[in-house]
C-alpha cells in the first residue's frame, strides 16, 4: 500500500471506543468531582507538585480523584494529548500507521495493507482503530490485531478464547488466555505470500467467535 494512501485516507480507520469514554468522562467530570478539566488543570498548575507522578498522588489524596481521572488529568497537565473527538483520534490514527511503518519497517507495508483489506472485507461491522504500536481490529471487541513487531515480521494476533476446536500448528500461543488478554494466538508473517488460506481461515474463525 502507497505511503501516500496511508497518510491520508483517514476512511480507512474507525474511531476507537476509547473517545466515546473519555468524552463521557469529560462530560461528567465536574458534576463527579466539582470541577471540569479546565478548572483541574489550572488548580495542579497553581497549587500541584512540579511532576506528573507528584500530580498524580496529589490528585488522589488530597482531592480523592479515582485513580484513572488522576493519571488524565496529570497527563494533561503536562501537555500529553490524548484524542477526545472523532477528528483528533483520526488524524492521530493514520500518524500512528506512518510511524509504526517508517524507516525499516516500511518494507512490511504491503503486509499491512494486505491484512488490513482483508480484516476490513469480513463484514460492515469490522473498523480499524490503530494505537501507537498495534492496528487492533473490532467488532464488537478486538478480534484481532496487526503487529509489526520487527523489522522484517508482523505478527497477526487473534482473539481465540471462545475457540473449542483443534488448533493449527502454526498458531503461537501469545500466552493472552493465562493473562486474560483478548490476543490469545499469533500468526508471525514475512511476506504477502504468507497471507494464506489458512490465515484467513483463522481471522473469519476469530471474526465470527466475536459475533
Amino acid at each position: 500500500m502507497p505511503k501516500a494512501s496511508l497518510a491520508k485516507s483517514e476512511s480507512l480507520y474507525g474511531v476507537h471506543p476509547s473517545v466515546a469514554m473519555l468524552q463521557k468522562w469529560l462530560a461528567e467530570l465536574k458534576g463527579k468531582t466539582g470541577r471540569s478539566m479546565e478548572e483541574w488543570l489550572a488548580l495542579v498548575k497553581k497549587e500541584g507538585p512540579k511532576d506528573e507522578k507528584s500530580r498524580r498522588e496529589w490528585l488522589k489524596t488530597k482531592h480523592k480523584i479515582a485513580t484513572n481521572s488522576a493519571w488524565w488529568i496529570a497527563e494533561r497537565a503536562e501537555g500529553k494529548g490524548w484524542e477526545d473527538t472523532p477528528e483528533a483520534y483520526l488524524k492521530a490514527a493514520a500518524q500512528y500507521v506512518e510511524e509504526q511503518y517508517a524507516g525499516p519497517k516500511e518494507k512490511l507495508r504491503p503486509i499491512f495493507g494486505e491484512l488490513l483489506t482483508l480484516g476490513k472485507s469480513l463484514g460492515d461491522d469490522v473498523k480499524a482503530c490503530p494505537c501507537k504500536t498495534i492496528v487492533p481490529l473490532y467488532r464488537k471487541h478486538v478480534f484481532a490485531q496487526i503487529k509489526p513487531t520487527t523489522n522484517t515480521r508482523i505478527d497477526l494476533g487473534f482473539s481465540l478464547t471462545h475457540y473449542k476446536g483443534k488448533l493449527a500448528k502454526r498458531l503461537i500461543d501469545t500466552g493472552g488466555l493465562a493473562k486474560k488478554d483478548r490476543i490469545t494466538h499469533r500468526i508471525p508473517l514475512t511476506s504477502v505470500k504468507e497471507i494464506d488460506g489458512d490465515v484467513k481461515k483463522w481471522l473469519m474463525t476469530a471474526y465470527e467467535l466475536d459475533w
